[in-house]
């Protein structure tokens, strides 16, 4: 279809015919371009109406180029030979932009559709000649070719060892880094790569990095952390810091630092089946809670280090996922839960009735440990058996607590990683954000509920 209607085209050109103007006036009062006034007209002197409605033909290139060569022949404009030859003005103005880029047979050869957007790579061409049969100055070409090759794979084969396809911009690099010593010409054939790919990614390394000052703050982040912080929770902290930024440019700019967060380790798991009394599941994996000492979790997790162990016992609060007290021990005997439980207790307050959710872990199961719990009316509840989705909450604490703390470094002793575990449980309360609590740590989120109204 047409971009303008016919009433439109027919509009213009009264305007144009009626001598308020010329083609520039014309164009200007109807907000065209002039090229397209001096096509209507054209058609419409040679044709009448239906000029206006031509849809285009197609013409050989014989044709094409006996218009061309008479214009040339006789001086004639690009109007006047329009209307010698019955063509659209646009169509002469194309083919006699051909003739003076590419010369009269490239007339001949015009294909119909629109130009690829971008020229061919350099190929290597093939061999046609036997070496006897080729001039000192073609061996000369070949003999600066080849050296040209060598120091390119070699270059190729120290940068990207491993890669099956390099991409454009490593082979721009490699070509520049060459270009001193050999002719561009022969690096491009190498390369199968393009001038105009070449000098684009030239002038991309010349510009500015502009996500230099993000980059900064994403590796002052990422270090402050010791590599425990994703590209979300470094997204989080530098959006507290200012940066407007999107979580997946923060991805890509870490990928191009080569900063990776820790991955988790599978956990220690371990059962040891019915050995006291159990209760129901009562949380039933709701793991919210609307204020705090509503909901506490539970449960032991193992370390080793170097043949010797050690236990954690933490309880933690579903509210703002606090560590509200732990306890560590050589041994998993009853001491260290109650101890732990104890000073979980010391921090009720009056009317302070909590849910404490564990395992069906066996210090669980004891009558002093559920006697305990009733002293304070603290209602008790237990995971289904061998299900530790029940208690994913704290399962999940143990997985950051060892991937952030325990796995990425190595413990001489069980005394250092044991002061290792309370700086990093301090530090997790404190200063770790969590994105569930918009981007704050579990005390400071506990903090502002109580100031708010």
């Amino acid at each position: 279809m047409s971009k303008y209607p016919e009433a439109f085209k027919l509009k213009v050109i009264n305007y144009y015919l009626s001598g308020q103007g010329g083609t520039i006036r014309t164009a200007q009062q109807f907000g065209i371009p002039r090229i397209n006034v001096r096509t209507w007209i054209c058609a419409y002197e040679r044709n009448g109406v239906e000029g206006l409605s031509h849809r285009g033909r197609r013409y050989d290139g014989q044709f094409r180029r006996q218009v061309v060569e008479h214009m040339h022949e006789h001086d004639l404009s690009l109007n006047a030979t329009a209307k010698h030859f019955n063509v659209l003005f646009s169509t002469v103005a194309l083919w006699d932009k051909i003739y003076r880029e590419r010369g009269t047979d490239a007339l001949l050869n015009t294909k119909r559709g629109r130009p690829s957007p971008m020229s061919q790579p350099h190929k290597k061409p093939p061999a046609s000649k036997l070496d006897e049969e080729k001039s000192p100055k073609e061996l000369l070409a070949e003999v600066r070719y080849l050296r040209a090759e060598v120091d390119y794979l070699k270059k190729l084969k120290a940068l990207a060892p491993a890669r099956e396809a390099v991409c454009a911009k490593v082979k721009a690099q490699i070509v520049d880094e060459l270009r001193q010593k050999h002719a561009l010409y022969d690096l491009l054939r190498v390369a199968l790569l393009s001038r105009s790919t070449f000098y684009y990614h030239c002038k991309k390394k010349a510009e500015p990095d502009r996500y230099a000052l993000e980059k900064r703050a994403i590796q002052s982040t990422f270090h402050q952390h010791k590599g425990r912080y994703g590209y979300r929770r470094i997204t989080c902290v530098m959006r507290q810091q200012g940066y407007m930024i999107n979580h997946k440019t923060v991805q890509k700019l870490m990928k191009q630092l080569n900063l990776a967060s820790f991955i988790r380790i599978k956990k220690y798991r371990s059962y040891k089946g019915h050995v006291g009394q159990v209760v129901p599941n009562l949380l039933q994996r709701q793991f919210a809670a609307g204020q705090p000492n509503r909901k506490w979790v539970t449960d032991v997790t193992e370390f080793n280090v170097s043949g010797e162990k050690l236990y954690l016992s933490p309880v933690m609060d579903l509210y703002n996922n606090e560590i509200v007290s732990c306890e560590l021990a050589r041994r998993p005997h009853f001491d260290m839960v109650q101890k732990m439980l104890s000073e979980a207790i010391s921090r009720l307050k009056p009317g302070d009735m909590p849910l404490l959710h564990s395992d069906q872990g066996w210090q669980y199961q004891m009558k002093p440990y559920q006697k305990i719990l009733q002293r304070h009316e603290i209602t008790q509840s237990m995971s289904r058996k061998g299900n530790c989705l029940d208690n994913a909450a704290m399962e999940s604490f143990f997985g950051t607590l060892k991937s952030e703390c325990f796995y990425i470094k190595k413990f001489d002793s069980v005394e250092q990683l044991e002061s290792e575990i309370r700086e990093y449980i301090h530090y997790y309360n404190h200063d770790r954000i969590s994105l569930k609590l918009n981007g704050l740590s579990p005390v400071q989120f506990r903090t502002q509920s109580n100031l708010s109204p």
